[in-house]
């Protein structure tokens, strides 16, 4: 791979199509083909090795064909994602596999199966991410030095083959050149354009700024992917459902410890229907419920001392905490989101002596933390065999339970038989109440439901979000970048003295016509010929060929 050398003297980099001097063709010089200007012809990284692995992966990685395969891909993939309800969206309580399959049927067992459930934070998914900002940082990287180089080191006098190769080119001859020059310059100031002298000849350049539009917006890109990365390490993103008992703590999701809430009590109220402002429209909406308040009065704890079993909890601050306002500490918020009310809390049951008669006792059994065995007033103990709190038969006809949720309790109780010795196992839920000892024998006690308390459960969200400022950085960066190279074109008007003519050329990287009403002013107030558009000339051509 050698060196290029042109006549002007400047040595250029094997790949380059322009020199970056005099601005001669050096890839088909013969040619009368447009230049390719967009990247002023000058030679990549990736034009120029590709011998080693490291270049093998650079020249892979800048290709923009690569670059909006990752996309395709990575659209595809995220778009996979939304069929169902992500992991993070389940209702609380609820197992992954047990939900898709329950709620989706045969798809929910393969969206579950492939990973799809919990897939924006999977290995795969970020790998997609790391390849696509590795793509748009390796291209971008690729084309902007080059570029940035090109365009400082250009010179105003440039080579014939380059002015007649230009999109818009045209020759004139005028009577006084220096006073053509002059006038062109003048008018050429007053629509802003930095003028630049050399030789005698004239470059006039405006918006040179405008052509790293593209890459301010890869840097703003790239700031937004590493802020959406960021949300997978711990301690940046938090995004938590929790579910706090009236008159219990809990601890918060996501603070690793350093804080609890307690529910101190939870207030649901519906609106008025006597009130003249809602009636109409609670009337037309009979079947649905019109909530005015549900709020949690709740206190904030972070824990005092070392860390162990009696560890005491300190207050730190006390907020209700509403739909539309929420609890802010630290870098964390709590919002209110859901309820439900009159969850059970405790069943009590009577053990009844079916040879006397008689009550031997009774005791309740907290759903959300039972003891294992209870004392009854006669000295015998009842101990729970087994607690299903959301209790269902599976498949196989054998008792289990969907989740930790006492929707549905039912126990199997045994107790001593004192006319047997041996173990008596009744199961006892909801209207149902059946003697499960493996003999069948008939059961000494008899087990009855005695009553039941409730409660009502608040439904939060904590959330934290340390990725915002990256995100607000990378996507204002991105807009700027944005309108930044979509409204400004980079605009260069080239007027040279070459035999005894005066040449003139321009080139723009996009909206032509403006740049052409700039000729059109210098042309009409200095003689100088209108150029041509050459791309318009061949399209006349290609019709009269046609046409013929």
């Amino acid at each position: 791979m050698m060196n290029k050398n042109c006549e002007c003297g400047r040595v250029n980099p094997y790949g380059t199509e322009v020199c970056g001097s005099c601005g001669k063709p050096l890839a088909d010089p013969d040619s009368n083909r447009l230049l390719n200007m967009r990247y002023e012809g000058a030679a990549r990284r990736s034009q120029i090795y590709s011998t080693s692995i490291i270049d093998k992966i650079w020249n892979f990685f800048s290709s923009v064909k690569v670059g909006i395969g990752i996309i395709i891909v990575t659209i595809i993939a995220s778009s996979l994602g939304t069929i169902f309800p992500q992991e993070m969206f389940m209702p609380p309580g609820e197992t992954p596999e047990v939900y898709y399959e329950e709620e989706y049927g045969g798809l929910g067992q393969v969206y579950y199966a492939l990973g799809l459930h919990n897939m924006y934070g999977s290995w795969w998914y970020m790998l997609l991410i790391a390849a696509l900002g590795t793509s748009i940082i390796i291209a971008s990287i690729d084309r902007f030095f080059p570029l940035y180089k090109a365009l400082k080191s250009q010179r105003v006098t440039r080579h014939k083959s380059f002015m007649k190769r230009q999109r818009i080119f045209g020759t004139s001859r005028v009577e006084d050149v220096d006073h053509t020059f002059q006038a062109a310059q003048d008018i050429l100031k007053k629509k802003r354009y930095n003028i630049r002298e050399e030789n005698g000849h004239i470059l006039a350049e405006k918006n040179r700024w405008a052509r790293w539009g593209p890459y301010v917006n890869h840097i703003g890109l790239i700031i937004f992917l590493i802020g959406a990365s960021l949300r997978f390490f711990p301690g940046m993103y938090v995004d938590e459902n929790m579910w706090v008992r009236e008159g219990e703590t809990e601890v918060v999701p996501g603070t690793s410890g350093d804080y609890y809430v307690e529910n101190q009590g939870f207030t649901y109220e519906e609106f008025d229907e006597d009130d003249e402002i809602f009636a109409d429209g609670m009337e037309a909406s009979a079947a649905l419920q019109f909530e005015e308040t549900f709020r949690t009065d709740a206190v904030l704890y972070r824990p005092e001392g070392p860390l162990g079993v009696d560890q005491e909890l300190e207050e730190v601050d006390r907020h209700p905490i509403e739909v539309n306002d929420a609890f802010h500490f630290d870098d964390y918020t709590l919002y209110q989101v859901d309820y439900k009310l009159d969850e059970l809390k405790e069943l009590s049951f009577e053990v009844e002596d079916t040879e006397t008669d008689e009550v031997v006792g009774s005791f309740t059994v907290d759903l959300n933390d039972p003891d294992d065995t209870y004392a009854l007033d006669n000295g015998e103990d009842v101990r729970i065999n087994s607690y299903f709190p959301n209790f269902y038969m599976n498949d196989e006809n054998m008792p289990t339970t969907e989740n930790d949720v006492p929707d549905n309790p039912a126990f199997i109780f045994e107790m001593a038989n004192p006319d047997t010795e041996a173990l008596d196992h009744t199961f006892l839920g909801i209207q149902a109440n059946y003697n499960v000892s493996p003999d069948q024998e008939e059961n000494r006690y008899e087990f009855s439901l005695d009553g039941f308390d409730t409660n009502d459960l608040t439904g939060l969200t904590v959330r934290k979000d340390n990725t915002i400022p990256y995100l607000s950085v990378g996507g204002a960066i991105f807009l700027i970048g944005l309108v930044q190279g979509s409204y400004w074109p980079h605009r260069r008007i080239w007027l040279q003295r070459k035999d005894g003519e005066v040449w003139l050329a321009a080139h723009t990287n996009k909206h032509w016509a403006p740049l052409k009403k700039d000729i059109d002013a210098i042309t009409k107030e200095t003689g100088i010929t209108a150029p041509r558009d050459q791309i318009d000339d061949e399209y006349e051509k290609g019709e009269d060929k046609d046409n013929s």
